[in-house]
Formats: structure tokens, C-alpha cells, sequence
């Protein structure tokens, strides 16, 4: 890895004066800074209720175990550290995973190639990230099909360009025109390239977190310890962790990059159908795989993570947007907060098939879950539609001119002089209005959060401009922040390093669609 980080950094000194130039020139889109909270997380559990389930994870993982699968050198290193092996199956004596997890850092910087852009990840922080993992995209004029590589760099290219989005995330849809075996290195240069936003590395094989650590090297002039990439590692639910995705943890934790260790929940099917079960087992799942983070490196970056969502009984399908999902959220915060872990959960969750009044429903509340929980990496805050099957271009640009809400929702209530605004009530007095005081005209700009995609605009305007719905303004609205992007600068130098290793990597395997 340090030969390819130093091929980066002896490039990137050649750019000379025209690479100063562009970069000096080059257009930045306005990003606001990740969520820094002012209110208060709800918290649905009392401390009895946290106790009794910590006890159950604790027992959970004491009596019952959890299967580390494929994986020999995972089942050394348990029992090396006093766990209890039988066949793949591994007993964590009570209170060795909690005292594992304690290396693990309660707050992390994820830098991002732009520095304007790094994100903390933790506190009372929320970064807001895409849609992840969806073999098909929709959009108004093409319908549902199957995504495309030319689909994936729109996604980037719009996250890019969304103003209240932090992070360009991961597999924000799977490109299915390019072999299994190749596209994540297509994906990787593409969020790379086309966004200065931080993002995500690849698990589907551990070879391929090797290459986005490698190609995260090249990008960045050298690791040198800095977590430049967040990635997901989903826990096969229940109890059972497969060689392929700790595979991958092993390599970015060894590489100082942060995990999600998230629990991959359908209530009903893979965990019980009760909150306090359901709890239980994400509870003893997490400690499992952030203590076996912190047995390959201790001070490896990861982050609690808790998918959750209810299943219909009638039909077997996700529901979202529910109860007891809420519920769920809500009390993994509490449990992540105790454990001292960021949180990661919620997200624009919804089961419908287009972007209707369905999941709009759905998704607000979702996303207003999320913030109230105390989430400080909120997954799929954007595109998501038909349960994560699909990522809409409309719904994405619906969602992230709606997380500007959360932003000012957490921002809490002022009580400064200005916000107490007595000079206002002193001017206009009984039976006044306040459209035309001083304070009015000193703070309209700045006193309402306003959509820059919804529609205001009297009956008639809106009628005489075509009476579109809210679909037709978002398709409206993807055009437009496509036509207006522009490429971040990237050092000219080390693009050609990076299209260099792309190109080697591709070089050097057959195609392989499966």
C-alpha cells in the first residue's frame, strides 16, 4: 500500500502550475455542515428496561452463542481471547465483549479529500448519506429498470450537488451492466471523482475492501492512519456473521477504517416480533462485531448500527415507517449511547412503489425517528423506495430537500435578544401586523426554512405553469441540478493513478456476473 501511495504523492507534485490553476478555478457546490444537535434525543426505555436488556444480551451471547462461519482465523482469534469454541459456534463469556468494545472510539473524523467536506462522526452529530444497494432505479420518464454505471455517476453527481447531503455514500444503486467482480472499483473512481464529499468502500469480498483501501491510498497521498472511508457490514441476522463480510471488517479495521456493524433486521422473520427481543438480539449481535473490530485492531473506528424494520404478516413484506420500528430506533440510541458507540439507523424508509403519498408518509417518519433517536450516521437519508429494491431520482431530490428540515428542526429554539424579538412586539403593538417592522425586514431571509423544490405559488400560477405534482417538480429539479454540475478539481496526476490501478485490477481477472 505504500508503494501506491507514494506512485500518488510523486504524481501529484508534476500537476504544476495549470493543476493550481484549475483547482483555484474550480466551481464548489454550498454543503451545510453535518448536524450538530441542540435538542434533546427522546428515549423511550427506562433503566430498568435497559438493564433487563443488556442482562438478555449478555446471556444471549454467554448461553447461546453466535456463528462465525467460514472463517478459522476469526474462531483463533475468539478463542484466544477466552471465548468459548464449539464447531463454528462461539460463547463470549459475560462481560468480554463490553470490555472489548471499550477501545472503540465514541466520536471519529471521516476526512474527506476536499477537508471543507470531513464529517464527525458521533456526539450529537448527524451525517446524512444515500440510498445504498438497489438493483433497479426509477425515474419519470424511463420507469423501473435495472441500474446502469451511467445511472450510479448521476446518483453521485446529484448527491454531490444536494446541498443538505453530507456524504456520497456507497453503492447508492448496483450497476448491473458491469461484471460483479469489476464495478465497485467503477464505483469507487466514480465517487472518487466525480464528488470531493467523503464515501464508502466495498464488502462484497475482501479483495475489494483491499482495493478501496488501496485506491483511498493513491486518492489521499497516503493513508498515514486517517479513516477516510466509512463502510457497511451487515451481520446475517440472526446471530451469524459469514466469512465474506468479516472478511472485509478485517481488512478496513486493520486499516484504521471505520465499520457498521449493523444487525440486518425484518422483524418477525429474523428476530422476534416483541421490541424487547428484538433489542436483545441487536444488542448481542453488535457487541459481538464490534469486539471482534477491536480483537483484529483496538481503536478501529465503528459505529452501532441497527436496520430495523416489521414485516406484513399477511403478505411476508417490509413494512415501514411503523410503531414499532420507531420504538426499536429509538431504543438502540439509548443502548448505542450506553455502550459509548455512534449510532447508525433510520433513513428515507418506505415500502411504496413510487414516490406517492405512501412514501412520503413513510418516510417522514422515518426520517424524523432518526433524528429524534440520537442517529449520527443516518443510511439510506435519501432515494429510497419499493423496501430498497429501488433508488428514484425523483424521491432522491424529494428526501434531500427534506433533510433540511432535520437541520433546522436541530438547531433548537433560540433566546438570544434577537429571537425574543421585543422590539417587534413593542413596535406593532395590539391589532398591528409584523410583515412591515424593522425585525421582520432584518431577519426574513434567514427566519424560515423554505423547500427548494416544493411548490408555494397561488392556485393560478401553479395551474397556468402546468399543475405539476410533486413528482413532476422533482424530475424537474434532477434535470436542473444535472445541467448546473460541475466537477470537483482533482489533481490531474493522481486521476491518472487512479485510472491506472482501475485499469490493472480489470486487467488482471475474467468477467464474472455472478
Amino acid at each position: 500500500m505504500s508503494n501506491v501511495a507514494e506512485t500518488g504523492r510523486r504524481r501529484s507534485r508534476g500537476g504544476g502550475g495549470a493543476a493550481r490553476r484549475a483547482e483555484r478555478t474550480a466551481i464548489s457546490v454550498e454543503t451545510a455542515k453535518y448536524i450538530e444537535r441542540n435538542i434533546p434525543n427522546f428515549e423511550v426505555l427506562n433503566e430498568e428496561a435497559l438493564e433487563i436488556i443488556e442482562a438478555n444480551a449478555e446471556t444471549v451471547l454467554a448461553e447461546i452463542g453466535v456463528n462465525f462461519v467460514d472463517n478459522p482465523a476469526a474462531l483463533d482469534r475468539w478463542r484466544e481471547a477466552g471465548a468459548d469454541i464449539d464447531g463454528e459456534r462461539v460463547r463470549i463469556p459475560r462481560g468480554l465483549a463490553r470490555q472489548l468494545c471499550q477501545t472503540a472510539p465514541s466520536q471519529f473524523t471521516q476526512h474527506a479529500r476536499n477537508p471543507e467536506r470531513s464529517v464527525e462522526i458521533g456526539g450529537k452529530n448527524l451525517v446524512l448519506a444515500p440510498v445504498y444497494g438497489p438493483p433497479f432505479v426509477r425515474d419519470a420518464q424511463g420507469g423501473r429498470r435495472y441500474a446502469t454505471m451511467a445511472d450510479f455517476e448521476k446518483f453521485v453527481k446529484l448527491g454531490y450537488m444536494s446541498k443538505w447531503l453530507h456524504h456520497s455514500g456507497g453503492t447508492v444503486c448496483e450497476p448491473t451492466d458491469v461484471p460483479v467482480n469489476k464495478r465497485h472499483l467503477d464505483m469507487l473512481y466514480a465517487h472518487m471523482s466525480l464528488s470531493d464529499k467523503p464515501y464508502m468502500g466495498s464488502v462484497t469480498e475482501p479483495s475489494r475492501a483491499r482495493d478501496s483501501i488501496e485506491m483511498s491510498d493513491i486518492l489521499f497521498g497516503g493513508l498515514n492512519d486517517r479513516t477516510v472511508m466509512t463502510s457497511l457490514i451487515n451481520i446475517n441476522s440472526p446471530l451469524t456473521f459469514d466469512g465474506i463480510m468479516m472478511g472485509a471488517l478485517e481488512e478496513f479495521a486493520a486499516a484504521n477504517q471505520a465499520s457498521i456493524i449493523s444487525p440486518f433486521i425484518v422483524g418477525g422473520a429474523m428476530a422476534p416480533v416483541s421490541v424487547a427481543g428484538t433489542l436483545t438480539q441487536v444488542l448481542a449481535e453488535v457487541m459481538a462485531g464490534v469486539a471482534y473490530s477491536q480483537l483484529i485492531r483496538p481503536g478501529a473506528p465503528v459505529i452501532f448500527g441497527a436496520f430495523v424494520t416489521s414485516i406484513d404478516m399477511n403478505s411476508g413484506a417490509p413494512t415501514f415507517g411503523t410503531p414499532e420500528a420507531a420504538h426499536i430506533t429509538y431504543g438502540a440510541g439509548q443502548l448505542a449511547r450506553r455502550l459509548g458507540l455512534p449510532y447508525r439507523s433510520a433513513g428515507s424508509f418506505c415500502g411504496s412503489k413510487l414516490p406517492d403519498a405512501q412514501a412520503a408518509y413513510e418516510t417522514a417518519n422515518s426520517l424524523n425517528v432518526g433524528l429524534l433517536s440520537g442517529v449520527n450516521f443516518m443510511l439510506h437519508s435519501c432515494g429510497w423506495l419499493e423496501g430498497g429494491l429501488v433508488a428514484s431520482f425523483e424521491k432522491f431530490v424529494m428526501d434531500a430537500d427534506q433533510l433540511g428540515t432535520l437541520h433546522h428542526i436541530a438547531r433548537g429554539v433560540a433566546v438570544d435578544e434577537n429571537a425574543q424579538a421585543m422590539d417587534a412586539l413593542r413596535e406593532v403593538g395590539p391589532g398591528g401586523h409584523f410583515l412591515g417592522c424593522a425585525h421582520t425586514h432584518a431577519n426574513f431571509k434567514d427566519a424560515f426554512w423554505r423547500s427548494e423544490m416544493l411548490d408555494y405559488k397561488p392556485f393560478e400560477t401553479w395551474f397556468e405553469e402546468g399543475a405539476r405534482d410533486t413528482e413532476a417538480l422533482a424530475s424537474a429539479r434532477v434535470e436542473k441540478l444535472i445541467a448546473a454540475y460541475q466537477q470537483p478539481h482533482l489533481d490531474p496526476s493522481i486521476d491518472a493513478c487512479l485510472k491506472e490501478y482501475v485499469a490493472k485490477r480489470k486487467e488482471g481477472m475474467p468477467d464474472a456476473f455472478i
